[in-house]
């Protein structure tokens, strides 16, 4: 996604690049000489600035950019015991999480069997289990 971003933006600036330098060199056609060489020249001058801080911003964060996600890999970064460290968090939210599901399918489950254990118990007869104001006596009776 970033770098689709990066793209998108050195497309926009050298659409406007070409635009402005379009516009720029349509009026140059009634200045003298002089001053249209001087033009072109700094216009030179500009594009080769633009190269030069287009390869140090690159540079830059390329050099920056040295997070423990991005050093996991390299020989001077972490240790094997920070390694595993850094993971065993994650194992344990994981773990955490699963037990969290099974407890809740189990308390789900326990309740589903009160009531139908209710159900099975009561002195009701059939036809009340068909009446359409009978799940409201449930909640009520929650």
């Amino acid at each position: 996604m970033t770098n689709s971003l990066i793209k998108r933006t050195d497309t926009l600036q050298d659409r406007f690049g070409l635009k402005t330098a379009a516009y720029l060199s349509s009026g140059t056609t009634s200045l003298p000489h002089d001053i249209s060489e001087r033009l072109r020249a700094a216009r030179v001058q500009a594009v080769s600035m633009r190269k030069i801080a287009k390869t140090e911003t690159a540079s830059s964060m390329l050099n920056t950019g040295g997070s423990a996600a991005l050093m996991w890999g390299s020989g001077d970064g972490l240790s094997w015991w920070a390694r595993i460290g850094s993971v065993l968090p994650l194992i344990a939210l994981v773990a955490g999480l699963l037990i969290i599901n099974s407890i809740q399918n189990d308390n789900r489950a326990q309740e589903v069997a009160e009531v139908d254990v209710a159900l099975l118990t009561d002195e009701l007869p059939p036809a009340a289990f068909a009446d359409p104001g009978f799940v409201q006596f449930l909640k009520a009776t929650r």
